[in-house]
């Protein structure tokens, strides 16, 4: 399995050489050459899998032999062991054909962990097999920070840096990444938005002259490929348990830097039966514009009540559209690139060809309210705001409702009491693992939205 650059400048990769790159060197995101295509009587004979060895056979064909099969069984199984479900991906039913995947029943209560907690151990692995010392930097709109420390806080061979955007994200989100102890951990509040915070890490990733000779940085953003790779497998789940692949399915997906839906869409891509992808998105909409519209253009970064959805430049989109594009990575450059300079088109043609795979939806905050207590009210059951979007969405959006419709769960309330109250209803407790999270020492430290001073801070700590 070979990995090219979505901009076509770059070196051809194995998967430990993306492993530990992230963003590849001209700029552009690493996309395997070849997509691995399951055949409905592969896919069938899954069906009652464990998560973790249905896992191993949809991941084995992206790792190549880089890492032993036994070894991969043995990481993935480590992955996901605490999860506090024995389903680790449970699906639970809100109505007829209607379903929420819960993808919050990993350490830090969203679907970051089924990515974060192999990315660590894989991480892990390599590092100590080459003895090499790496910086993991990221930025999180919420989720991935505490995710990203999760994983990797028990790494020898890591220093971690994740940015946030400061006052952007939730107490609860804050003080999970805050709160992480270890010598080897660095929280930054950015005076700015996500945007801002991707802006500064693919900066350092284009420059990384700061480092000490003996250093480099890998990424845990879903700039990553693994993060990528790890989420294809709860849709091959999802479908499995409901029927899949003699029937199909479709997903309704809460996304703002489009990493999860485009793990649907290789999914999809990869012989799995969906029927329809959703993007569901608030009020920062951009990908709604484009889909419903055809019209791809910044606007003002507004703050949501469902702030991991607070992003306007969708960098997984750039996967996306290397397919549309028919890979032609010129083509792919000059439309990325373009961004922010004049509303960008696609051609009539290519619109139409991604209208026929995805459908979408902007949802705003007064609406988000509105579903999280209709679906309480119905079902007693209690809903995040993202997974709120995504329900919204699916219900506008769905085009056939013979057809079971799962919308991912990508949060459990606990992380966003202030959306649970503005729909009326009571804040939820803590999780025993989390109850003393509101006495827990914070660390981390406040930087102005400047590359310069972000990347003096990572020196000065390597």
């Amino acid at each position: 399995m070979k990995y090219i650059s979505t901009r076509g400048r770059s070196p051809v990769c194995n998967f430990e050489q993306v492993l530990l790159t992230g963003l590849a060197p001209d700029g552009g995101l690493y996309v395997p050459e070849t997509l691995p295509v399951f055949t409905q009587q592969e896919i069938s004979s899954w069906s009652g899998l464990p998560y973790d060895q249905l896992a191993f056979k949809i991941i084995k064909p992206f790792v190549d032999g880089e890492i032993p099969d036994d070894v991969l069984q043995s990481i993935l199984a480590d992955s996901y062991k605490d999860f506090s479900h024995p389903a680790v991906a449970p699906l639970r039913m809100l109505g007829v054909n209607e379903w929420v995947l819960e993808l919050y029943c990993g350490p830090t209560l969203a679907f970051k962990d089924f990515a974060l907690q192999l990315l660590g151990r894989l991480l892990d692995y390599v590092l100590i097999r080459d003895n090499k010392k790496v910086a993991v930097l990221g930025a999180t709109s919420g989720d991935t920070g505490s995710a990203a420390l999760e994983g990797c806080r028990h790494c020898k061979n890591i220093d971690l840096f994740i940015l946030h955007p400061y006052q952007r994200v939730s107490e609860v989100q804050r003080r999970q990444m805050t709160t992480v102890p270890g010598d080897n951990i660095h929280n930054i509040a950015v005076r700015g938005n996500f945007d801002d915070c991707q802006r500064i890490v693919k900066s350092a990733f284009g420059d990384q002259s700061f480092l000490p000779e003996d250093r480099q940085l890998v990424a845990v953003n879903s700039i990553n490929w693994a993060r990528i790779m790890a989420q294809i497998v709860y849709y091959f789940y999802a479908a499995l348990n409901l029927g899949g692949p003699l029937r199909s399915v479709s997903f309704s997906v809460p996304t703002g830097n489009f990493g999860d839906i485009y793990a649907g869409y290789l999914a999809r891509c990869m012989g799995l039966p969906v029927k329809q992808l959703i993007i569901a998105t608030n009020g920062n909409d951009i990908l709604h514009r484009l889909i419903s519209n055809n019209e791809y253009s910044l606007g003002e970064l507004q703050p949501t009540l469902s702030p991991s959805m607070d992003i306007m430049v969708s960098s997984n989109f750039e996967r996306y559209l290397f397919d549309l594009f028919d890979r032609n990575a010129d083509a792919v450059t000059a439309f990325v690139t373009g961004l922010g300079k004049q509303p960008l088109h696609l051609d009539i043609d290519r619109w139409h060809k991604a209208r026929e795979l995805f459908s979408s939806l902007g949802v705003d905050d007064a609406t988000t309210c509105s579903v999280i207590a209709d679906i309480h009210k119905r079902t007693g059951f209690l809903i995040d705001p993202h997974t709120a979007v995504g329900v919204e969405a699916a219900r506008v959006c769905n085009q056939d409702k013979s057809v079971p419709m799962i919308t991912l769960a990508t949060a459990h309330p606990v992380k966003f009491a202030d959306a649970v109250t503005r729909a009326g209803l009571e804040s939820p407790a803590l999780p025993a693992h989390l109850q003393d999270l509101f006495e827990r020492e914070e660390r981390y430290e406040v930087l102005d939205n400047s590359v310069d001073e972000v990347t003096r801070f990572l020196r000065s700590k390597l």
